[in-house]
């Protein structure tokens, strides 16, 4: 009894001992395969740097990269340690099935990102509205879009929802048209009022002069007469003509004596007899 305890002992050490060789090789694989991830990855970084390709395509590659990489690692460290083919081979199709089962929403999210980046629709830097968040693009990774707010608030939204959501890039063009509604008393000349926009609007030397400016009396309404004015820009100027227009046509219409209306109500009171 006692000579087969010892025996098992020996046999279990003298194996343990004929796999440390092993053990380490694949530690040794692991620590290299991870030094070759980041080193593959600092090349890529460098290599884009160099190249045409947009900044969101570059980042959403380098995770996707990182990512392959790993997987190809622990894979070699599990055929290194003695585990067949086969069975890695079966227990990642049965860990996809539980996984993507368990992930799903995770899943949409890295087709939605693959969706982005085919259709161009935002890239990184683009201002845009998505859902009820307006931003600038920082980030497109795998799982999320990062977008700055105006206020400095970084969001983070679902690729899926990206997606899926109706989206607005106000960056995707180089002109904007910059539209805005005047509203002048009854009392007014509107053709006084016309002539003194167009005179501000020929005088700002960021509006376009094609495609022309429009001005034109456009409602009668209860108590104003609107006139509405569409001018175009480039898109990085268009905050300073809409808030230019704003100030100078104020500061005409005061010069030129022409009174922009607030709402109010008279109210007439007849004495019964």
């Amino acid at each position: 009894m006692f000579e087969a305890t010892w025996n098992f002992f020996i046999r279990m050490w003298t194996n343990i001992l004929e796999f440390i060789p092993t053990l380490l090789l694949a530690i040794v694989i692991y620590i290299v395969g991870c030094f070759l991830n980041k080193l593959v990855l600092n090349l890529f970084a460098k290599g884009v740097e160099r190249s045409k390709l947009d900044k969101t395509v570059n980042k959403f590659l380098a995770s996707v990269i990182k990512i392959t990489i790993t997987a190809l690692v622990i894979i070699i460290v599990l055929t290194v340690l003695g585990i067949p083919m086969t069975s890695i081979i079966t227990v990642l199709g049965t860990a996809g099935v539980a996984i993507g089962l368990a992930l799903k929403d995770s899943l949409s999210n890295v087709a939605g990102g693959v969706l982005l980046l085919i259709g161009k629709a935002i890239k990184v830097g683009d201002y845009v509205d998505i859902g009820s968040y307006s931003g600038v693009v920082d980030e497109i990774s795998i799982l999320c879009t990062k977008i700055i707010t105006l206020d400095n608030k970084d969001v983070y939204i679902p690729n899926g929802v990206v997606s899926t959501s109706t989206l607005v890039n106000y960056s995707s063009e180089n002109n904007r048209r910059v539209d805005m509604v005047f509203g002048i008393s009854y009392d007014n000349d509107h053709r006084k009022a016309v002539a003194a926009i167009r005179d501000v609007i020929d005088n700002h030397p960021l509006i376009m002069k094609t495609p022309e400016p429009f001005v034109r009396l456009s409602a009668l309404s209860s108590s104003s007469l609107d006139i509405t004015v569409r001018v175009w820009t480039t898109n990085a100027d268009y905050w300073t003509v809409y808030f230019d227009l704003l100030e100078q046509v104020k500061d005409k219409f005061d010069e030129e004596n022409i009174v922009i209306p607030y709402n109010q109500l008279d109210v007439h009171v007849s004495e019964k007899k």
